[in-house]
């Protein structure tokens, strides 16, 4: 199978080794911390994007990010899957290990166009963003109860965003990314894998390893606007308005059937993501020279109802049917943030603390669930804090946080964040596998890590 060479991931390939699967969370294949940031605050942050991040959380807000600014990010996560069978069978899967490794992450870049020279252009701002919000990786016992359905499975997409905002007026902004999902061949495998064991079908011998795999690059769309109507007197908003709208992309996967390691025949699928709507709502009850304090709701409405199938079609002309018939489901999002501006206490310094609450609903019925995207309905908590260093004060105590030369930077910033995943328990009942119903419980950690710089 033939390579399709990305050109944006060659230009950065400086950072492939933090770009890596996402284990799958509450939603199936979607992954949501996409930055410590809004990680902290409950990954509500659609209507504040007020950082390079904006890429991924609402690019409108991109019009509000001075100059050129980076933000590099590293999630570590780890978690366990535990399965009892309606005869007491027990088993045991995980995230590829206690802690994912290497761990999902992603990267931001953005530039206002009158800091580079193009004062003409000043209401523009572009960038480009990598990140990880689509996968999976999880393994269970070769010997297990549902080996059939599943023994390991991962999905090391990634998604590259070039983007593009602009600020209509002073309180209205619209921004527009390409969403381009892709694989390459330093991330993990480089292609989507599942291995399983035969149940004796297909002419395939019982108990015989199976590798299902394939790649393949798709695209959609970001289209969003932020709208400020009310704002202090030094200009900052007191309360902002974000709504996104992410357009469904389906990936034409190609790649090989293999049988104890032996290739049988080709094979081809469409990976299906759905479509995304979000609404948000930020409001600043303290928003001072010397503190803010914001509070933030998101919404958004997930269509996994176009993840209709994953069926599977060989080059000898057979086909392996896998129904998803998944469902729409909403994920709602809450979160705050307190800061101190210059503190006394610490001078040349923003100090902010953070908390946040996501509730994420289960799209996937009983009739199609499969333990390779462990799916079930999530309550997340989550606190953060960052540090953000500006003018004569130093990072770290060493590093000056602001230098004359131009390539230097004129802040550093250092984000971090704790989720933790409280699942529901669910009983699966009626599986097209009888060997996958059973209950399930899982929990996940995460913590998160984002570098930015400001220049």
């Amino acid at each position: 199978m033939a390579h399709r060479p990305v050109g944006w991931v060659i230009a950065l390939v400086l950072f492939y080794c933090l770009l890596e699967p996402a284990i799958a969370d509450a939603q199936a294949l979607r992954f949501q911390p996409q930055g410590a940031r809004a990680a902290g605050q409950g990954n509500a942050f659609a209507a504040e994007a007020d950082d390079a991040s904006a890429i991924r959380y609402n690019p409108a807000g991109l019009t509000q990010v001075h100059g050129i600014q980076s933000v590099l990010g590293v999630n570590l996560v780890g978690g366990s899957v535990k399965f009892k069978s309606p005869t007491g069978v027990e088993s045991h899967g995980d995230f590829n290990g206690s802690v994912n490794w290497p761990p999902p992450s992603n990267f931001y870049l953005s530039a206002n166009l009158a800091r580079i020279g193009s004062s003409m252009f000043s209401p523009v701002t572009v960038g480009i963003g990598l990140t990880s919000p689509f996968g999976l990786n999880t393994r269970y016992p070769v010997d297990g109860p549902f080996n059939t359905a599943v023994t390991s499975a991962a999905l090391p997409l990634i998604a590259i965003k070039p983007t593009v905002a602009y600020k209509i007026s002073e309180n209205l902004s619209v921004g527009v990314s390409a969403d381009i999902y892709t694989f390459a061949s330093f991330l993990g495998e480089g292609h989507v894998e599942q291995k399983q064991m035969s149940a004796g079908v297909l002419g395939i011998p019982a108990g015989a390893s199976i590798e299902l795999n394939g790649k393949g690059t798709g695209a959609g769309i970001t289209a969003s606007l932020l709208y400020t109507p009310v704002r202090n007197g030094a200009g900052k908003p007191i309360m902002s308005t974000g709504l996104i709208y992410r357009s469904q992309a389906v990936l034409p996967l190609s790649g090989s059937l293999l049988v104890n390691g032996a290739k049988v025949a080709d094979a081809s699928t469409d990976l299906v993501l759905p479509q995304i709507i979000t609404g948000a709502i930020a409001v600043w009850p303290v928003r001072t020279s010397k503190n803010e304090w914001k509070v933030e709701l998101d919404v958004e409405y997930v269509g996994w109802s176009l993840n209709k199938n994953l069926d599977i079609r060989l080059s000898n002309g057979a086909t392996i049917p896998q129904p998803q018939q998944w469902n729409n489901v909403p994920v709602i999002a809450f979160g705050t943030e307190y800061k101190w501006l210059n503190p006394r206490w610490l001078p040349h310094w923003e100090v902010a603390v953070r908390s946040g609450y996501t509730y994420t609903d289960d799209p996937v019925p009983d009739r199609t669930f499969n333990p390779a995207t462990i799916s079930l309905p999530a309550h997340t908590l989550s606190l953060g804090t960052g540090f953000l260093c500006k003018g004569a004060g130093r990072f770290l105590g060493v590093i000056p946080c602001s230098g004359e030369s131009a390539l230097w930077p004129k802040g550093i910033g250092l984000d971090l964040a704790y989720q933790e995943w409280f699942y529901e328990s669910r009983a699966v009942i009626g599986n097209l596998n009888p060997t996958v119903d059973g209950a399930y419980d899982a929990f996940v950690r995460l913590g998160a890590l984002s570098l930015r710089a400001l220049f």
